[in-house]
């Protein structure tokens, strides 16, 4: 007599749970469905934004005004498009300038300017960001009216003599239309390339706020001190490289994105691209002249060239290789960094790959003046005030501005609680690139790149606009300059959610 088996309401759960999982196997087995690919072509531009007379100086609270050249500043610019049989897969215009930062309105001047020029390029493609140089032009004019509070950089100007010196107006004016012909002349030099990438490393920038026991930070603080514990947060010394080659297999360029603002020589009284003008000399006496070579600023609000301690031995260091001046070190660690990653970006050229560049604005939420801010800063600026302003000194007339700006902004920040911005996410094949406009602490930086699909994540700050400083909890809790209300328009919360969104559309790209 033949047994009858019958499946219990467990078994047959068991029996679904093994065909799904069998079903999930299956479909993992096969390839992900890859992304839409396209031939590339690139262009290179750069123009000369060295201004031809004297300046204001940006970077610094008191007023320099330039006595010299010391070395040109440059914008360098990378045009990429991406194509295949059903036409354009998306397109970019990469720009890095050696200025200290651009505001929203000076991008929109050169998109405006490149516009009729270039009506095939989308406007909103075009990524405008900064080296961070201490010795470049100011941008922002004290005599403009009616700025907005959260218009940080509007705050951090100069009064600036009226005979003898550019006016920043007339410079930024300059500079709108020489960025623009850099874009115009690279997008009309695009013509069939490749690419390759690859990582190296090279110290340069070191993390400058000191900690001490008693749980307050110090920007540039004395690691002498017996309550000295630690730094706040780390370093980065990874060097992201883009290798750009035309149809014939010759280098075209490079950029080289490192976590480090370029201001070695921040308190000179000349103009200066700072060490990036040595990272230049020393790459074209290998590469020729015609290298392009565009440099990005990774996550570093809290790291910057100087050192805070082991200042003798890295003296020493530089004497016995013939008295090298510290911008010049720095350009010869950027120099080796690039020959390291060329031998092997090599051998991998890619003139045909997926390409995608989103552009979007995001609110994030302002940092909130309290009480207490706002009363310190009222007295403040109406004791500046009460000295009356034309008796003010460089410093004293910015620290008026900027209280007059905190207490501003407490009284807008219910109705206006966030801040729009704008971050660009790209796909170029395996590696990403990342935008954000806050001098960004290492760690928001560091969070992109863990979480990052990309093989490479090139993290770019202060780019498309620049909105202060944008410190982690750790550094408001620890206080001092750029962890301040008067440093920030967006505070940790922010930080977070500019994180979350950015990894969301890197992820999105990978899909």
């Amino acid at each position: 007599m033949r047994k009858e088996t019958r499946m219990t309401p467990t078994d047959g759960t068991a029996l679904l749970w093994c065909l799904g999982l069998l079903a999930c196997m299956a479909a993992a087995a096969e390839p992900a469905a890859l992304p839409r690919a396209g031939k590339l072509a690139l262009g290179w531009a750069s123009a000369d934004i060295t201004p031809p007379e004297p300046v204001a100086l940006c970077g610094q609270f008191q007023t320099r005004i330039s006595k010299r050249v010391n070395d040109p500043l440059s914008a360098t610019a990378l045009a990429i498009e991406a194509r295949d049989d059903a036409g354009v897969l998306d397109q970019a215009v990469l720009v890095s300038a050696d200025v200290v930062c651009i505001r929203r309105l000076d991008l929109e001047r050169v998109r405006t300017l490149a516009k009729p020029r270039v009506p095939d390029l989308d406007p909103n493609k075009i990524i405008l960001n900064t080296t961070h140089t201490h010795t470049a032009p100011v941008l922002a004019d004290a005599r403009e009216e009616n700025t907005h509070p959260h218009d940080l950089m509007a705050t951090f100007v100069y009064r600036v003599p009226e005979k003898g010196v550019m006016q920043p107006r007339d410079y930024s004016e300059l500079f709108a239309a020489r960025v623009a012909d850099a874009v115009v002349e690279a997008w009309k030099n695009r013509k069939p390339g490749g690419v390759s990438w690859s990582l190296a490393y090279a110290v340069v920038g070191h993390n400058r706020r000191a900690h001490y026991s008693t749980g307050r930070s110090l920007m540039y603080g004395p690691t002498d001190r017996p309550d000295f514990d630690t730094f706040e947060s780390t370093f980065d010394p990874g060097v992201e490289l883009l290798f750009t080659w035309d149809a014939e297999g010759k280098l075209t360029g490079v950029v080289v994105n490192l976590a480090c603002t370029s201001q070695e020589v921040e308190n000179a009284d000349y103009v200066s691209a700072d060490f990036w003008h040595d990272a230049r000399v020393e790459l074209r006496k290998t590469h020729g002249e015609g290298l392009f070579i565009l440099p990005q600023c990774s996550a570093a609000g809290d790291l910057s060239p100087h050192l805070l301690f082991r200042k003798q031995a890295e003296a020493t260091l530089r004497q016995r290789k013939g008295n090298l001046a510290p911008r010049q070190e720095i350009g010869q660690r950027i120099a080796r960094a690039v020959a390291d990653g060329l031998e092997l970006a090599r051998t991998d050229i890619r003139t045909q790959l997926p390409f995608t560049h989103t552009m979007q604005m995001i609110p994030l939420p302002v940092r909130k003046v309290t009480q207490q801010e706002y009363d310190a800063a009222r007295k403040a600026y109406e004791d500046f005030e009460a000295k009356g302003l034309d008796k003010l000194d460089g410093p004293s007339y910015i620290r008026w501005r900027i209280n007059k700006n905190i207490a501003a902004r407490f009284e807008i920040q219910e109705e206006q609680n966030v801040y729009q911005t704008e971050i660009h996410t790209l796909r170029l094949g395996d590696i990403a690139f990342a935008t954000n406009p806050f001098e960004l602490y290492i760690d928001y930086g560091l969070r992109m790149k863990a979480r990052s699909p990309a093989e490479q994540t090139f993290v770019v700050q202060l780019a498309c606009d620049s909105v202060g400083y944008l410190p982690t909890e750790r550094g408001v809790a620890g206080g001092h300059y750029s962890a301040e209300i008067m440093s920030n328009i967006v505070g940790p919360e922010g930080g977070r959610l500019l994180v979350e969104r950015t990894v969301e559309a890197l992820k999105a790209m990978w899909k």
